[in-house]
Parts: structure tokens; sequence; C-alpha cells
């Protein structure tokens, strides 16, 4: 398993990912925070108004869009060559390679929400924003990250299966849309993209009660491991030809 995860971060070290894994949260504060800015005459509850404004595009759009670029790179290289075919005959045991993918995929997606809650703290300083900072952003960032794994797991087996590049992140966009559907629909907690808006709280700040937070943690958990699951079944039993 660790050299299967070295492998994967080796393949990252001269890549371009890290110009994308910034760029997009910034530009998701930076549109929130021009929204909380002209709309300063509505919006009067300080920090939670301004996550409301950076989370809600942040989270609902370039949060999804960048887990999907991240998988769908990191099996690229496999697509190219008939790699494929040359991965699968190493001595290591295929489950490894799902999950030496996932666990690259979610430790970026980790630093990239730091990276977000960080700007988030510099845009509320900027703005002059009194008060405390909201301790709910912990919880937040965490649950966020959580439902990112899940929607990881989710992208590498689209990834897997669909030699494109563009594809995968097109369905993570529509995907998304569901998601917005669901959680308006009152089913967020059946999708996996649902459960990435109510994590970050990117439309509602109500605190979790316990019971949902038992579920949250429930679906989180079913969901990772059914797709981990379906995606390792599939390269033990179909032949690649990448």
């Amino acid at each position: 398993m660790q050299r299967c995860i070295s492998a994967e971060w080796l393949k990252l070290r001269h890549s371009h990912i890290w110009l994308i894994m910034t760029a997009l949260p910034a530009i998701s504060v930076l549109i929130g925070s021009a929204n909380y800015y002209m709309n300063q005459g509505v919006l009067h509850n300080g920090w939670y108004s301004l996550w409301t404004q950076a989370s809600l595009f942040y989270g609902e759009f370039f949060l999804p869009v960048l887990i999907a670029i991240c998988c769908a790179y990191v099996c690229r290289l496999e697509h190219l060559n008939k790699n494929w075919n040359m991965i699968m005959t190493a001595p290591v045991r295929i489950a490894y390679l799902f999950l030496a993918k996932l666990i690259v995929v979610a430790a970026l997606v980790f630093l990239v929400q730091l990276f977000f809650a960080l700007l988030y703290y510099g845009a509320g300083k900027l703005f002059g924003l009194t008060g405390a900072f909201p301790a709910e952003t912990f919880g937040w960032i965490a649950r966020g990250w959580l439902a990112s794994v899940t929607i990881s797991a989710v992208q590498l087996w689209l990834s897997l299966v669909i030699r494109s590049f563009a594809v995968p992140i097109g369905i993570s966009i529509c995907a998304a849309l569901i998601g917005l559907g669901m959680y308006v629909a009152k089913l967020g907690m059946l999708f996996p993209h649902s459960l990435l808006t109510i994590g970050m709280g990117a439309i509602s700040q109500d605190r979790l009660t316990q019971a949902d937070t038992i579920l949250f943690l429930t679906m989180n958990t079913l969901f990772l491991t059914a797709v981990s699951l379906i995606a390792v079944r599939r390269l033990k039993k179909k032949d690649v030809s990448a």
C-alpha cells in the first residue's frame, strides 16, 4: 500500500494540479466576497453571511469539479499507452491500487479545504467583520471533507471505467445539479453531492442534530464502502483494455 501511495504522489510532483487546487477555492471566495460586498444591506449576520456566499459557489460547484479533475488526473496515466495492463500485473493487491488513489485524492481535498478556510478567514478580516470567528467552521470543513471523500470514490470509479478525461468531469457537474435538487426536495441524505451541501452548511447553517449527524456519518460510510467495493470488484473481474 505504501508503495502504491508513493507512486501516486510521484505522478503529481511535476503536474499542474496544484494550480487548479488553489485557483478554484480562490475564485469561489472572490465571487462570494463580491456578492457579500454588494449585498451588505441585507446580509447582517457577519461571518455566517459571508460563509453562505463563499461556500455556496465552492461547495455546490467548484469543489465537486475540483474533485472530478483530481480523480480523472490520477487515472489519466493508466489510460495511456496500455499502462493498465502493466499495472494490473504488478505484485500488489488490486484493492491497494484503488485505495491508494482514493487516499491521495482525499489528502489533496483536505489541503484544499484548509486553503478555503484560510481564504474565508482572510476575507472576513478584510471586510472588518466583528465578533468571534464561528466555531462551526471547523465542523463545516470536516464534514465537507468527509462528503468530498465519498464523492471522490464515485469519481474514481467513473474515471476507472471511462477513458475520457472530460466526461467524468461533465458527469460531476450534472451530479452537483442533481444534488442541489435532492437537497431542496429534502432528500439530501440519499445522494453523495447533497451530503456535501449538508456537511458544508452551504445553504443552511443550522446546527445538525445528533440524529442528523449520525445519519450523515452513516450515509457517507455506506456510499463510500459500496462504491469502493464496486470499483475494486470491477478491477478484479473485468479485463483492462486501456
